[in-house]
């Protein structure tokens, strides 16, 4: 089975290869703050879950009842519009990459409001506790309508 996309390049470095072998898919210090924001606050949630059956797109929490899905981006890996960079070393590469996943977020939050779900976006640069907050009106505002 062929992968859709382009061969991972060589890392630049070993300390490059190193720090992205370390970087987390879930479970970041952040995801974790918010996470336990947001249950102290009386919610429950899935983790790392599709929202839509057949959708391959996972997100960081699931409020199924309310229908809304949290999402918390890497200000590199989705471009964050005040921290983004552009790495040097195979720099076409890296520019596909991270455009590609801001194009996938694009669609997937698309799809998402089309089926009756609100999504929430956070950058990993927010303050956990003003994210928390965030999603838990946003939640209940849902909850409530």
């Amino acid at each position: 089975m062929k992968s859709r996309e382009t061969p991972h390049p060589r890392a630049s470095s070993g300390a490059v290869r190193r720090r992205m072998a370390r970087t987390r898919q879930r479970d970041t210090p952040l995801e974790v703050a918010i996470r336990k924001r947001v249950h102290a606050s009386g919610l429950r949630y899935f983790i790392d879950r599709a929202p839509i059956p057949g959708l391959r797109r996972r997100a960081d929490l699931v409020f199924a009842r309310s229908r809304v899905a949290v999402f918390v981006d890497g200000c590199f890996w989705h471009c964050c519009p005040q921290h983004a960079t552009w790495p040097k070393a195979n720099a076409r590469w890296w520019k596909t990459k991270l455009l590609g996943n801001v194009a996938r977020d694009r669609d997937t939050d698309a799809r998402l409001r089309a089926a009756g779900w609100l999504v929430v976006r956070v950058w990993e640069h927010e303050d956990p506790a003003c994210a928390a907050l965030r999603i838990v009106r946003a939640v209940r505002r849902r909850t409530r309508d």
